[in-house]
């Protein structure tokens, strides 16, 4: 009989029984207790800001790389569509959290969401793992070099950067994942040491809804200029492409429903080679429902702790939101990519990141089945502008 162990449970089951844990034990746990999972997750921390930057250069790089040669034009289209789907996708909700979610939040949450629990729950010690490049330097590395080994034909260097890759997703998928939950597990188990954790979980129910409620709209809006540019009924263009949505929603991954995708694509384009260009690269760009959480999130936050939401600041991070998370829909759990975003934007704490970590896991199948509905009407779109023009 095979022994159970708690890593073959779903990551989606794994953060919630982590959250879960660490909200009930940390009221009555002794402070050396919590202070060796303050410790790890000081370093893991930093661990993540260290491999940001690599998931960046290696997938962003590898997934322009590898797209087909003599498509320009398609390429050309096909990013500006992604990167406005995605960012235009933040302004809206920025617009509707501003207006939505005052009415339901709690301010005040202070000291649950920024602790100030001086030496008593302080890390025993502190290792430095400083980034070997910000995020923002492998984002522009990643384009120059994506677009030079299109340019000149770099095989060599296109097989470096595939190995480069693959080495990058072993180390999420056997460092990042499964410790993961024990990240999760530490913060929540401070935050509830430090008190009030019931009443901040009670508001983010309410967040959760409205994450799933623009998700919806959001799908539903690109439908209707999918479908206003086909000249096609929208809700049968996003009825076509339901089932890769489903299997995203099963699998938790864009990449591993491309088989899917590609198949129901091909019966919202006019050309197939449309679809199977614009879905691959789709699968590792188009990310409009990680801008929709962690936008709604950020407010969310921000407005519990009572730190204004400046137009001046926010935008730049929704630009580097966009920017930086090109690569997750790809990888899943791989919504670690924003905490340093969030950290140096918005100089958000381990616990504001964490709780907005926590729920982007949680939420990480409707997110990924968002994604991919999206990339049907993105392949539309594309499809239209460069067949039509």
């Amino acid at each position: 009989m095979k022994k159970f162990r708690i890593s073959q449970l779903p990551i989606i089951v794994q953060v919630f029984l982590a959250m879960f844990l660490g909200m009930s034990q940390g009221w009555f746990m002794p402070a050396w207790f919590i202070r060796i999972f303050v410790t790890f997750n000081d370093f893991f921390g930093q661990f993540i800001g260290f491999l940001v930057p690599l998931i960046i250069l290696a997938l962003v790089t590898a997934s322009i790389a590898n797209s087909q040669h003599g498509a320009g034009r398609m390429l050309r289209v096909t990013m500006a569509v992604v990167l406005l789907s995605t960012f235009l996708a933040g302004v809206a909700s920025m617009g509707v959290s501003e207006w939505i979610i005052p009415m339901f939040v709690t301010t005040g949450e202070e000291v649950v969401l920024a602790p100030r629990g001086g030496e008593e729950l302080a890390p025993f010690f502190t290792l430095q793992l400083p980034p070997a490049l910000d995020v923002m330097s492998a984002l522009m590395m990643a384009l120059m070099l994506g677009l030079g080994m299109r340019a000149v034909q770099a095989d060599s260097l296109r097989k470096g950067i595939s190995e480069l890759q693959k080495l990058v997703m072993l180390s999420i998928e056997k460092a990042i994942i499964p410790l993961l939950p024990v990240y999760i597990f530490g913060v929540f188990l401070k935050m509830s040491a430090s008190g009030g954790i019931i009443e901040l979980a009670s508001d983010f129910l309410w967040v959760i809804l409205l994450v799933i409620a623009m998700l919806v709209v959001w799908t539903l809006f690109l439908y209707s200029i999918a479908g206003l540019l086909a000249h096609r009924n929208p809700f049968k263009l996003l009825w076509a492409m339901m089932p890769a949505g489903m299997v995203a929603f099963a699998t938790c991954s864009s990449a591993a429903t491309i088989p899917v995708s590609l198949e129901r694509a091909k019966h919202l384009t006019r050309d197939e080679n449309t679809a199977s260009f614009v879905i691959p690269l789709c699968a590792n760009l188009h990310i409009p429902s990680v801008s929709i959480h962690f936008v709604i999130c950020a407010i969310a936050v921000m407005m519990m702790v009572g730190q204004p939401v400046e137009l001046g600041s926010f935008i730049p991070y929704m630009i580097m939101l966009t920017m930086t998370c090109v690569a997750v829909p790809g990888v899943p759990g791989g919504v670690v990519a924003v905490l340093p975003v969030m950290a140096s934007m918005l100089g958000f704490t381990p616990e504001m990141q964490a709780l907005c970590l926590s729920l982007g896991v949680l939420l990480d199948a409707p997110l990924t089945a968002m994604n991919v509905l999206c990339d049907g009407a993105v392949c539309t779109i594309v499809d239209n502008r460069v067949n039509n023009s």
